[in-house]
């Protein structure tokens, strides 16, 4: 073993003890348990968390969408374009801004997420009733790291 390598300690250090591996893997196994229970009605858990950033009163601007769903514009521009060919997202000029836009649930969109929602309510409360505190504590660590890393107490390199 040379001066460079990384000691197997240190592998498991890692393993045992990273933020980040712990999250991507749950995220991973959350997304193909919710992947799973949108099937039936033709969504992907990514799709179905976008369509619900569209639910408002109002259709939202792609910059005020972006930082909700941790993407940036060209990302979400992307992500709307299935749902857009499914007829399920329309993108519109704002009428204050004409170089600006605007995303819309169509009324199929509507419709669609209409019948989602109770399946996410269903596999979500059933994922939460194994957390210990109903996934309040996760949720807010989750939060908390979710800020920008400047807000973190240190600076990243």
């Amino acid at each position: 073993m040379s001066n460079d390598d990384v000691p197997f300690e240190t592998t498991l250090l890692v393993r045992d003890t990273c933020l980040c591996l712990h999250v991507q893997r749950a995220a991973r196994v959350l997304a193909r348990t919710f992947d799973e229970a949108f099937r039936p009605v033709g969504l992907t858990n990514w799709q179905f968390s976008l369509m619900m950033a569209l639910n408002r009163p109002e259709p939202p601007g792609i910059g005020a969408v972006a930082p909700l769903l941790g993407m940036d514009r060209t990302t979400l521009t992307a992500a709307v374009k299935p749902l857009q060919r499914r007829g399920l997202v329309a993108i519109l000029s704002n009428p204050r801004d004409r170089r600006s836009r605007l995303l819309s649930l169509t009324p199929e969109g509507r419709a669609l997420l209409t019948q989602a929602v109770p399946i996410w309510k269903q596999v979500h409360a059933g994922i939460e009733s194994g957390l210990p505190e109903g996934g309040d504590g996760l949720r807010a660590d989750l939060v908390a790291v979710s800020l920008p890393p400047k807000e973190w107490g240190h600076s990243a390199r």
